[in-house]
């Protein structure tokens, strides 16, 4: 049986419900920094469809709690029901050997080839603004299974013809871009291309805050609103409503 859609599921709650069916039941996930987004997602995807998953928080615990989200990603109540501390040099051994799956990365600049700038603007040499740094994506992008690249406010100077720094990238394959309006795939052989467009957004909308040449077929699918079930698990696991000061639409 299909589960019926939310019709008032908002546009935060269906992205944050889109990023959680990025993650698979007995998959590993991972966050970092400035990651609140994500760490709802990662709740909401184990109270619903991935009760087995695996979740190694950048305050450095492994399986921690997930009562509520809490604004920070540091927030040291998410060492609360650790079942074991994680450190960040296990962290990238465990990517490093594959085990790590699932991982979203944030940008201030992303271009149509996937590459990010979380660096500066400018140059390297002479940068106007300093943003706020690699930390270890440059890596860890690569080495995980499931690399996703997430701008929930997405306009013409976060995607861009071309970043101006490139922090991340990986050429041997194709990621995938979740943004307020849509989705993505970068760096495919056939481009930039969309993939489905969000309820409220229209193709000409979307181009409009898109600074970089995009296709998309002729019958764009539209994205799936969340069903009750999820809507329901998001709502309680953020009782304050941080999502929607997270996401545009």
């Amino acid at each position: 049986m299909t589960a019926t859609a939310m019709m008032d599921a908002t546009p935060a709650e269906t992205v944050v419900s889109l990023l959680a069916r990025e993650i698979e039941d007995g998959s590993v996930v991972a966050t970092g920094v400035a990651s609140p987004l994500v760490i709802l997602a990662i709740a909401v995807a184990r109270a619903t469809h991935a009760p087995g998953l695996t979740y190694l928080a950048c305050v450095g615990s492994l399986d921690p709690e997930l009562p509520e989200l809490y604004p920070s990603s540091e927030d040291l109540r998410y060492l609360d029901g650790r079942s074991a501390e994680v450190s960040i040099a296990d962290l990238f051994d465990h990517a490093r050997r594959g085990r790590v799956d699932t991982v979203f990365f944030g940008a201030a600049e992303v271009d149509p080839a996937g590459r990010t700038n979380m660096t500066a603007s400018g140059s390297l040499e002479k940068p106007r603004t300093k943003f706020p740094g690699v930390a270890g994506a440059a890596t860890l992008r690569q080495w995980v299974r499931n690399p996703v690249l997430l701008v929930p406010r997405q306009s013409r100077r976060n995607l861009v013809p071309q970043v101006q720094v490139a922090t991340t990238r990986d050429p041997s394959r194709p990621v995938r871009l979740l943004s307020d309006l849509g989705t993505y795939e970068l760096g495919g052989p056939r481009g930039a291309r969309l993939l489905s467009r969000h309820p409220w957004a229209t193709v000409e909308g979307i181009a409009e805050r898109t600074g970089f040449e995009f296709s998309a077929p002729d019958a764009l699918p539209v994205t799936s609103l969340p069903d009750a079930r999820t809507v329901s698990a998001i709502r309680a696991l953020d009782p304050r409503n941080l999502r929607d000061a997270l996401v545009g639409g």
